[in-house]
């Protein structure tokens, strides 16, 4: 059990690192990952079937007890980064780059935030409950709000079908996380064994899903990669300030707005490879496997960063 543990734990930890391997693996020799077309949306299921393993049900008693802040945070997630995603896409299109392209921006950006944020609140020092919180009430909402927003901003560009995307969800996010919460009671003493286990399956199906989606766009990524790289840049980063800064504006703690901002930034990216390869291609899951990847190592660095310090200012003379 102790050894399991142990790498268990090493792959959950190494979700950056393994996720930018992977992708370059996938650009460099495409057939490794191509195998995962027909199980994409098997893969993320698994995921969120994970998640609900591991989610602790005590830890939303703050969705309780601040009632008003969560509220706050899900509507600037599902304000911000849509609008975000439609000038990203909008800068798509003025380049002349084809608008299945933009609509995968708009995706990214109407997702909920993503699960892995709360390991990157934790390291980081931010408020853990509220960022497990905003997750779980994002993902629940998902179903209707992702959807929504995407025909409401995508049908600028093209024809989106919602009520695919809202089966979709519906049955790959909300009903595996729901199976998992309700194994938990069935699990009993074997739950321990299933938390350590969960946790690595959830992070190598996300590199699978990822990594399947920059393979079926090599050729769209040696064409069209660099200026959709420089969009997912700054698609990341301005929802990182974004988060930050409406944060302050809602008189948030430095942990709150930590962690708000770490919420605004990572988009369940996975989530949104899976709906462009399901309903539209993989060209408009190119945004969102170059986000996904982008935004893990963004996250991970800074929370490093964070962490160094902490142990700086705790411990004087630490280089």
């Amino acid at each position: 059990m102790g050894t399991l543990a142990a790498i268990a734990d090493a792959i959950a930890r190494a979700l950056a690192p393994l996720t930018l391997l992977a992708a370059l693996a996938a650009y460099l020799h495409p057939p490794l990952f191509l195998v995962f077309q027909s199980s994409f949306l098997w893969l993320f299921a698994a995921t969120m079937f994970a998640i609900g393993i591991v989610l602790e049900p005590v830890d939303l008693v703050d969705t309780v007890r601040h009632p008003g802040r969560i509220a706050l945070g899900v509507l600037t997630q599902y304000t911000v980064m849509p609008l975000l995603g439609f000038a990203a896409a909008w800068a798509v299109t003025a380049a002349g780059l084809p608008r299945a392209l933009a609509v995968g921006f708009i995706i990214v950006g109407c997702a909920p935030g993503a699960m892995a944020s709360n390991v990157i609140v934790f390291l980081a020092g931010g408020a853990v409950a509220f960022s497990v919180a905003l997750t779980t009430v994002a993902t629940f909402l998902a179903p209707l709000f992702t959807p929504a927003l995407v025909e409401f901003l995508g049908s600028v560009f093209l024809p989106i079908p919602f009520w695919k995307m809202f089966q979709t969800i519906l049955w790959t996010v909300l009903a595996p996380l729901l199976l998992g919460l309700a194994l938990r009671r069935l699990l009993g003493p074997r739950l321990v064994l299933a938390q350590v286990v969960a946790p690595p399956v959830a992070v190598l199906s996300i590199v699978a899903i990822c990594a399947y989606a920059v393979a079926a766009n090599q050729q769209r990524i040696a064409q069209v990669g660099w200026g959709v790289f420089a969009l997912v840049v700054v698609l990341n980063g301005a929802g990182y300030l974004a988060g930050w800064w409406l944060a302050r504006l809602y008189r948030f703690d430095r942990r709150h707005r930590l962690t708000l901002a770490i919420e605004i930034g990572m988009q369940n990216a996975g989530l949104g490879v899976a709906l462009a390869l399901a309903h539209f291609g993989p060209e408009t899951a190119l945004p969102g496997a170059l986000f996904a990847v982008w935004c893990i190592l963004t996250a991970a660095g800074a929370s490093a960063w964070l962490r160094r310090g902490r142990r700086a200012a705790a411990v004087p003379g630490l280089p």
